[in-house]
């Protein structure tokens, strides 16, 4: 009973060999374009691209005109903001010399900031000291606001420029950190 599967495959082949008749091929071309196909109109193809086509242009329109009222509504609601409530004194409406100090601490203090390393290592730390410095910057609001309102003492302009000094410190204090832990992480790297 046992036979070889090499032969019961080859005499299977032999045997189940059948040509299909001739033109069967075209016939059933023929009936697969009739039947299984359903042709679409041109026109409604062209109807549904113009539909696309004009739906698209109206949302842009649409978006456009949004956004251009919304930025013509926020600049008046700024220019009635400003109107209505005073400037803020700086030291740099005292005097031209007070002018240099502050713009001196400030373009360090962005400089400083520019120059500063920000990676994951030492993102946290930098977030630290930011938030020192949104503090310092916030008592420099409070101070301007109080020069402002109750004139120039001797004793604000001293507080404004000690502020600043303090902003420029912390910014140098941290730059200093951010080496320290950027050589430590190389250190440990090169073990």
């Amino acid at each position: 009973m046992q036979q070889d599967i090499n032969s019961k495959f080859k005499n299977f082949e032999k045997e189940n060999v059948s040509k299909m008749p001739n033109g069967h091929e075209a016939r059933f071309l023929l009936k697969l374009d009739s039947k299984s196909v359903i042709k679409k109109s041109p026109k409604k193809g062209l109807k549904k691209q113009f539909l696309y086509i004009a739906a698209s242009i109206i949302l842009l329109i649409s978006s456009g005109a949004f956004l251009f009222l919304n930025k013509v509504e926020q600049s008046k609601n700024s220019v009635a903001n400003a109107n209505s409530s005073t400037k803020l004194k700086t030291l740099g409406d005292l005097s031209p010399e007070l002018k240099q100090v502050e713009d001196y601490y400030l373009a360090n203090i962005s400089l400083e900031l520019s120059k500063m390393p920000v990676n994951e290592n030492n993102k946290e730390l930098f977030d630290v000291y930011l938030e020192q410095l949104e503090d310092l910057n916030l008592e420099y609001k409070s101070l301007s606001k109080e020069l402002t309102n109750q004139g120039v003492t001797e004793v604000l302009v001293s507080a404004l420029i000690e502020n600043l000094k303090l902003r420029l410190q912390t910014l140098q204090r941290l730059k200093k950190q951010l080496q320290e832990v950027n050589q430590n992480l190389e250190s440990n790297t090169l073990i």
